[in-house]
């Protein structure tokens, strides 16, 4: 099995409930040599190409519709000749960045996405976004979560279409059955562990985060 994740990070806004915030994104790439599947496209598609090198982009995966997340999907999407991926129940969300152009393609709960003689395994995981999903490898011992959940915490639902209760229901019902070792790559800041994050479920669910 050949199949290894790339990382890189880029800087932009992202914008909703008329405020704009200043956010760093983490873009995934995974796949071989000769072909990959781009999880997120944020803030700057020279940056992803960069990372893809020469290699044939068979998807572009979101993991949720927020525009720091999908901005400049359709724009890569141009570049690479890939389709675009999302859940239909994130539809609203998209359709708030790009109104003139539709995903090329509805995710589906426990889908399959193969790259590279690998399979990235589509989790529905709502609560940060309604259509949000998590993308878990059991042969890169990985979860891509998007921003459902981070290194010491779930997702932000105080804006619009989030839910705590939902969040921390995905977070324990899809995430934390994954086993102990499973490294999670959210879509902000550091990557770390499930067995890091699962003691501390009760915790954010008493405190409301």
């Amino acid at each position: 099995m050949s199949a290894r994740i790339d990382h890189t990070t880029t800087s932009g806004t992202f914008s909703l409930d008329g405020q704009t915030f200043e956010v760093d994104n983490n873009v995934w790439v995974v796949g071989d040599d000769h072909e990959c599947v781009v999880v997120d496209a944020p803030h700057d598609v020279s940056a992803i190409l960069e990372l893809v090198g020469n290699r044939d982009v068979l998807a572009i995966v979101a993991t949720h519709g927020h525009d720091d997340h999908v901005r400049f999907a359709p724009e890569l999407a141009a570049a690479v000749g890939a389709p675009i991926l999302l859940h239909p129940e994130d539809l609203v969300l998209w359709r708030m960045t790009h109104p003139e152009r539709e995903p090329d393609r509805m995710l589906a709960d426990q889908e399959v996405i193969g790259v590279a003689g690998t399979g990235l395994r589509v989790l529905h995981t709502p609560g940060h976004a309604p259509g949000a999903v998590s993308l878990y490898s059991v042969d890169l011992n990985t979860v891509f979560t998007g921003d459902t959940l981070f290194a010491g915490g779930p997702g932000a639902t105080g804006r619009s279409y989030s839910d705590f209760g939902v969040i921390i229901d995905s977070i324990e019902n899809r995430l934390f059955t994954l086993p102990d070792e499973t490294t999670v790559r959210p879509g902000h800041g550091p990557s770390t562990t499930i067995a890091t994050e699962r003691p501390h479920l009760g915790e954010w669910r008493d405190r409301g985060y």
